[in-house]
Protein backbone atom coordinates (compact mmCIF):
# COMPACT_ATOMS: atom_id res chain seq x y z
CA UNK A 1 0.00 0.00 0.00
CA UNK A 2 1.28 3.09 -0.53
CA UNK A 3 0.65 6.37 1.35
CA UNK A 4 0.61 9.81 -0.41
CA UNK A 5 0.92 13.33 0.02
CA UNK A 6 -0.59 16.76 -1.31
CA UNK A 7 -0.06 16.70 -5.08
CA UNK A 8 1.54 12.98 -5.93
CA UNK A 9 0.65 11.54 -8.38
CA UNK A 10 0.50 7.83 -8.69
CA UNK A 11 -0.34 4.83 -11.78
CA UNK A 12 -3.79 2.74 -11.08
CA UNK A 13 -3.88 0.55 -13.89
CA UNK A 14 0.02 0.36 -15.19
CA UNK A 15 1.19 -1.26 -11.81
CA UNK A 16 -1.75 -3.33 -11.11
CA UNK A 17 -2.17 -5.14 -14.25
CA UNK A 18 -6.18 -6.80 -14.35
CA UNK A 19 -7.77 -3.69 -11.99
CA UNK A 20 -10.75 -3.16 -13.63
CA UNK A 21 -13.18 -1.72 -10.31
CA UNK A 22 -11.49 0.30 -7.56
CA UNK A 23 -13.23 1.13 -4.50
CA UNK A 24 -12.86 4.78 -3.15
CA UNK A 25 -13.19 4.92 0.63
CA UNK A 26 -13.86 8.21 2.68
CA UNK A 27 -12.93 8.88 5.73
CA UNK A 28 -13.37 11.56 8.69
CA UNK A 29 -13.84 12.50 12.27
CA UNK A 30 -15.61 15.66 13.52
CA UNK A 31 -13.81 17.32 16.57
CA UNK A 32 -16.09 18.04 19.24
CA UNK A 33 -18.43 20.79 18.46
CA UNK A 34 -21.30 22.71 19.96
CA UNK A 35 -23.37 24.26 17.24
CA UNK A 36 -26.54 22.13 17.67
CA UNK A 37 -26.43 20.39 14.07
CA UNK A 38 -25.37 17.54 13.00
CA UNK A 39 -22.03 17.32 11.22
CA UNK A 40 -23.15 15.54 7.59
CA UNK A 41 -20.61 15.20 5.01
CA UNK A 42 -21.09 13.89 1.66
CA UNK A 43 -18.83 12.30 -0.75
CA UNK A 44 -19.67 13.87 -4.23
CA UNK A 45 -17.87 12.91 -7.53
CA UNK A 46 -18.01 14.95 -11.24
CA UNK A 47 -17.41 13.13 -14.59
CA UNK A 48 -15.10 15.48 -16.06
CA UNK A 49 -14.16 15.60 -19.66
CA UNK A 50 -11.28 16.96 -21.40
CA UNK A 51 -12.31 20.79 -21.04
CA UNK A 52 -12.34 20.32 -17.19
CA UNK A 53 -16.55 20.36 -17.23
CA UNK A 54 -18.50 17.59 -16.41
CA UNK A 55 -20.39 16.43 -19.18
CA UNK A 56 -24.08 17.15 -17.90
CA UNK A 57 -26.11 16.98 -14.85
CA UNK A 58 -25.83 13.19 -14.68
CA UNK A 59 -21.99 13.56 -14.41
CA UNK A 60 -22.51 14.74 -11.27
CA UNK A 61 -22.75 11.76 -8.38
CA UNK A 62 -23.85 13.05 -4.70
CA UNK A 63 -26.74 11.65 -2.49
CA UNK A 64 -29.51 12.94 -4.47
CA UNK A 65 -28.12 11.34 -7.96
CA UNK A 66 -25.81 8.25 -6.97
CA UNK A 67 -24.89 6.89 -10.28
CA UNK A 68 -23.64 8.15 -13.26
CA UNK A 69 -26.19 7.16 -16.59
CA UNK A 70 -23.36 4.84 -17.68
CA UNK A 71 -23.34 3.24 -13.87
CA UNK A 72 -19.66 3.35 -14.16
CA UNK A 73 -19.44 5.45 -10.79
CA UNK A 74 -21.98 4.39 -7.80
CA UNK A 75 -21.72 6.09 -4.62
CA UNK A 76 -22.74 4.46 -1.27
CA UNK A 77 -25.22 5.40 1.27
CA UNK A 78 -25.55 8.88 2.50
CA UNK A 79 -23.87 8.43 5.63
CA UNK A 80 -25.21 11.71 7.87
CA UNK A 81 -22.92 11.43 10.89
CA UNK A 82 -19.84 10.13 10.56
CA UNK A 83 -19.79 7.39 13.40
CA UNK A 84 -18.00 4.48 13.77
CA UNK A 85 -14.20 3.65 12.57
CA UNK A 86 -13.04 3.14 8.95
CA UNK A 87 -14.86 4.71 5.49
CA UNK A 88 -17.82 7.09 6.13
CA UNK A 89 -19.00 6.90 2.73
CA UNK A 90 -17.12 5.16 -0.57
CA UNK A 91 -17.41 4.95 -4.66
CA UNK A 92 -16.67 2.02 -6.82
CA UNK A 93 -16.03 2.56 -10.44
CA UNK A 94 -15.67 0.23 -12.82
CA UNK A 95 -12.84 1.58 -14.81
CA UNK A 96 -13.62 -0.76 -18.31
CA UNK A 97 -17.05 1.12 -18.47
CA UNK A 98 -16.07 4.54 -17.82
CA UNK A 99 -17.60 7.02 -20.68
CA UNK A 100 -14.63 7.47 -23.15
CA UNK A 101 -15.45 11.36 -23.24
CA UNK A 102 -14.62 10.84 -19.30
CA UNK A 103 -10.93 12.46 -18.78
CA UNK A 104 -11.01 12.50 -15.16
CA UNK A 105 -13.04 11.70 -11.96
CA UNK A 106 -12.99 14.28 -9.25
CA UNK A 107 -13.73 12.89 -5.58
CA UNK A 108 -14.96 15.92 -3.16
CA UNK A 109 -15.94 16.09 0.40
CA UNK A 110 -18.48 18.56 0.99
CA UNK A 111 -19.87 19.54 4.35
CA UNK A 112 -24.23 19.45 4.32
CA UNK A 113 -25.42 22.98 5.05
CA UNK A 114 -22.18 24.19 6.23
CA UNK A 115 -23.36 28.06 5.73
CA UNK A 116 -26.29 27.78 8.06
CA UNK A 117 -24.52 25.34 10.66
CA UNK A 118 -21.62 27.35 10.71
CA UNK A 119 -19.14 24.66 9.94
CA UNK A 120 -16.19 24.24 8.18
CA UNK A 121 -13.17 21.99 7.94
CA UNK A 122 -11.24 23.45 10.44
CA UNK A 123 -14.13 21.16 12.78
CA UNK A 124 -12.87 18.05 10.98
CA UNK A 125 -9.90 16.02 11.44
CA UNK A 126 -8.57 12.66 10.10
CA UNK A 127 -9.92 13.11 7.00
CA UNK A 128 -8.62 10.79 4.13
CA UNK A 129 -9.24 8.73 0.65
CA UNK A 130 -7.89 5.54 0.29
CA UNK A 131 -8.06 3.36 -2.71
CA UNK A 132 -9.01 -0.52 -3.06
CA UNK A 133 -9.07 -2.82 -5.73
CA UNK A 134 -13.09 -4.19 -5.42
CA UNK A 135 -12.69 -7.63 -6.60
CA UNK A 136 -10.14 -8.34 -3.62
CA UNK A 137 -10.43 -5.40 -1.34
CA UNK A 138 -6.53 -4.43 -1.49
CA UNK A 139 -5.40 -1.07 -0.19
CA UNK A 140 -3.53 -0.08 -3.12
CA UNK A 141 -2.91 3.52 -1.61
CA UNK A 142 -4.02 6.06 0.65
CA UNK A 143 -3.92 9.74 1.03
CA UNK A 144 -4.92 11.26 4.57
CA UNK A 145 -5.55 14.77 3.53
CA UNK A 146 -4.15 16.30 6.83
CA UNK A 147 -5.36 19.11 8.97
CA UNK A 148 -4.24 22.26 7.25
CA UNK A 149 -8.45 23.40 6.31
CA UNK A 150 -9.61 26.05 8.65
CA UNK A 151 -12.25 28.06 7.20
CA UNK A 152 -12.67 25.62 3.41
CA UNK A 153 -16.40 23.94 3.70
CA UNK A 154 -15.22 21.31 0.97
CA UNK A 155 -12.36 19.21 -0.33
CA UNK A 156 -11.32 18.37 -3.63
CA UNK A 157 -9.74 14.92 -2.25
CA UNK A 158 -8.67 13.68 -5.41
CA UNK A 159 -9.29 13.05 -8.86
CA UNK A 160 -9.31 9.57 -11.13
CA UNK A 161 -7.83 10.51 -14.63
CA UNK A 162 -6.68 8.90 -18.00
CA UNK A 163 -3.20 9.29 -19.38
CA UNK A 164 -1.64 7.37 -22.17
CA UNK A 165 -4.82 4.70 -22.19
CA UNK A 166 -4.04 3.84 -18.29
CA UNK A 167 -5.48 5.11 -15.11
CA UNK A 168 -3.96 7.15 -12.58
CA UNK A 169 -4.10 8.79 -8.95
CA UNK A 170 -3.89 12.52 -7.96
CA UNK A 171 -3.79 13.48 -4.80
CA UNK A 172 -5.45 17.02 -4.89
CA UNK A 173 -6.01 18.22 -1.25
CA UNK A 174 -7.66 21.29 -2.68
CA UNK A 175 -10.07 23.04 -0.19
CA UNK A 176 -13.13 25.16 -1.57
CA UNK A 177 -16.05 27.25 -0.10
CA UNK A 178 -19.71 27.66 -1.01
CA UNK A 179 -20.96 24.36 -1.00
CA UNK A 180 -21.92 22.05 -3.66
CA UNK A 181 -23.17 24.96 -5.76
CA UNK A 182 -20.26 26.30 -6.06
CA UNK A 183 -17.90 23.32 -6.74
CA UNK A 184 -20.93 22.13 -9.21
CA UNK A 185 -20.34 25.96 -10.87
CA UNK A 186 -16.27 25.17 -10.80
CA UNK A 187 -16.80 21.79 -13.31
CA UNK A 188 -18.85 23.67 -15.43
CA UNK A 189 -22.86 23.29 -14.59
CA UNK A 190 -25.66 25.09 -13.31
CA UNK A 191 -26.80 24.52 -9.60
CA UNK A 192 -29.60 27.01 -9.80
Amino acid sequence: MISLAKGQKVDLTKTNPGLTKIFIGLGWDTNKYDGGGEFDLDAVAFLVKEDGKASGDGAFIFYNNRQDPSGSVVLSEDNRTGAGDGDDESLTINLPTVPADVAKIAICINIHEAAARSQNFGQVSNAYVRVANSETNEELMRYDLGEDYSIETGIVACEIYRHNGEWKFNAVGSGFQGGLASLATTYGLNAG
